[in-house]
């Protein structure tokens, strides 16, 4: 304890990505001390490579649109699993948030009369998201964090997290160490909120960035509160799939949402092949009428044609792509082409630049002249901390989460553009909450020595062990365990499998060894990386074990059928002493009047 000096905050917040920063937002403006961690720079959050736009119905360019029709759309495509509460919450605020982002400077593609352009996306009824033509996540963190840093928040950069404290059964603060030189840091908080984002390193082809390891997941277990949905993991339908180099990096479905086509290696258009049942009308069934609609998007007006089939769901598209490349018809490097080629040059250059620039620097392909090669890349996370709707707060005292780390919202199946819009909403409320909860408390919560000094050791005892194994073999095997036995489809024998796997890591992985000093030691930084990845492998794989059936993300080819008995049942995992728990609780019912709004479609 005496190697510390703990910094103290009213609300501290741990994640400096767009949930993490619109909450830092909120509690100060609601008059709170904020103190805001994160283990990058600021400005480098994985929120910057969210491309296409925030989901809002705005109803700018579909006169029709509304927030009941985006919360049938998301009810629709999580497949009811959802909590309904956070579902309306959503998408009654999000337009609010939207144009908030728009007043503090955000700089919007716009329509002929002004307003905030809106285009397409998968599973949405309308065009729906708002964008800055494909760099959307780039300008709203940019706007965020010119908005928080105006408030005169603290923020403490390149600081991982490695441990929450807790007083009285309440969470009270944070210990980790300084990136740059290993020093120890500690903070003492009234309330903490959880904003780290996702775990795509658990995975080996994934398009999230070094950050999402599943810090906030893993802290927010080991510090008693629960997980729910984390077998709902969504796998992006296109990623790049050459060269080596890039495999897994995000293109992003505004592709599809400009016009994009999807065809397998002979040539042919297969989305049709693929299209759910009880959603086919919802979508051409030619390609003349496809045209038509994309025909209508590029001239800006409106049409009675339906959308493309490439733009329904991600779980749905993935699987698509997966069952072409699996029975042989997939591109020449393991994926299918994905094709913008054939509208004006100069629209796609213009809509899409980021793509343009990505494919031609990395891949060395020019996108206005030839397809793109893409396949399905582990891309986002449903499962999350469990969390009250209106607040975030999770089964912990004293602890909140907000976006990506937040679970509920989503169901069993994100829709394209709902991540901005659901860390703008609950990044608000749950700093909202987060101050006036400490608002409430008189005193700041004392730091507990045992804690700290606890804590302390096991960051030592990785430099000061004498033999051991390495962090980075065990790393590569989590991944190829995760990637291989579950992935996209899973079974119970490769769960079994995988389980056994993680078991033998997590013992391994109690006795590494890290060379070299704390400064800039990246194999030690990864140790504790791999302690929280272990822990969400572990609750991803048990969850997917225990729901015997296919709904959404999660596709069991041992039980390819909805099973009705799982219609209304959520997955939860609680900590029980040191053992991982799971059971099935209920999932929070649907009003009479979101009933109704569901059944309309």
């Amino acid at each position: 304890m005496a190697e510390v000096e703990p910094r103290s905050h009213d609300v501290l917040i741990i994640g400096a990505g767009g949930a993490g920063l619109r909450a830092a937002i909120a509690a100060s403006e609601a008059g709170a001390s904020v103190g805001l961690v994160c283990k990058s720079l600021l400005g480098k959050a994985h929120t910057v490579m969210a491309e296409g736009g925030i989901a809002a119905a705005l109803a700018h360019v579909a006169e029709r649109d509304s927030w009941q029709v985006h919360f049938r759309d998301t009810m629709v495509g999580g497949k009811l699993l959802n909590d309904p509460r956070m579902a309306e919450i959503h998408a009654r605020e999000a337009p609010q948030r939207v144009r908030e982002l728009e007043r503090w400077g955000a700089v919007f593609d716009r329509t002929r009369d002004g307003r905030i352009l809106q285009r397409p996306f998968g599973g949405h009824t309308h065009p729906r998201l708002a964008h800055v033509g494909d760099r959307t996540g780039l300008e709203m963190i940019r706007t965020l964090q010119d908005r928080a840093v105006a408030t005169g928040i603290a923020v403490y950069q390149e600081c991982t997290i490695t441990h929450l404290t807790t007083t009285d059964g309440r969470v009270s603060g944070a210990i980790g160490y300084w990136r740059a030189d290993g020093r120890p840091a500690a903070f003492q908080a009234k309330a903490v909120v959880l904003a780290t984002g996702g775990i795509g390193r658990i995975y080996e082809v994934t398009s999230n960035s070094w950050e999402y390891s599943g810090d906030g997941h893993a802290l927010a277990y080991l510090a008693g509160a629960e997980l729910i949905d984390m077998e709902f993991v969504q796998f992006h339908p296109t990623g790049m799939v050459w060269p080596p180099g890039v495999r897994g990096l995000l293109v992003t479905e505004a592709v599809r949402g400009e016009g994009g086509i999807l065809r397998n290696r002979l040539g042919e258009r297969f989305m049709w092949k693929y299209l759910p049942d009880a959603r086919r009308h919802e979508y051409a069934e030619t390609d003349d009428e496809a045209m038509r609609w994309v025909e209508a998007l590029t001239e800006g007006r409106q049409t009675d044609a339906r959308q493309p089939p490439e733009l329904s769901t991600r779980d749905n598209v993935s699987r698509a792509i997966y069952t072409e490349v699996k029975e042989g018809r997939g591109s020449p490097h393991g994926g299918v082409f994905l094709d913008i080629s054939y509208l004006p040059p100069d629209r796609v250059r213009r809509k899409l630049p980021s793509m343009y620039d990505q494919f031609t620097e990395l891949a060395d392909v020019d996108i206005t002249r030839v397809p793109m090669e893409v396949g399905p890349t582990q891309h986002y996370m449903m499962g999350g901390v469990r969390v009250q709707a209106e607040t975030g707060a999770t089964t912990r005292p004293g602890l909140y989460a907000a976006g990506e780390v937040a679970g509920g919202m989503h169901g069993a199946n994100r829709l394209g553009g709902n991540s901005l819009s659901d860390l703008l909403v609950f990044g608000q409320r749950a700093g909202v909450a987060a101050a006036r909860a400490a608002g409430a408390l008189r005193a700041m919560p004392a730091l507990s020595a045992s804690q700290v000094d606890d804590a302390l050791a096991e960051l030592e005892e990785p430099l000061v062990r004498g033999a051991g194994d390495d962090p980075y073999r065990i790393h590569q095997e989590l991944k190829a365990t995760m990637q291989s036995l579950v992935g996209i489809y899973r079974t119970e024998n490769d769960l079994d499998a995988a389980l056994a796997s993680i078991a033998e890591l997590r013992r391994r992985s109690e006795g590494v060894r890290v060379d070299g000093p704390r400064a800039f030691n990246p194999g030690w930084d990864l140790v504790f990386e791999l302690r929280n990845m272990l822990i969400v492998a572990e609750a991803v794989t048990l969850s997917a074990r225990m729901r015997t059936e296919s709904r959404g993300a999660h596709s069991r080819l041992d039980h390819v059928l909805s099973d009705p008995a799982w219609e209304h049942l959520n997955v939860v995992i609680c900590p029980d002493g040191l053992a991982m728990r799971v059971e099935g609780t209920p999932a929070v019912a649907l009003t009479d009047d979101q009933r109704t709004l569901v059944n309309k479609g």
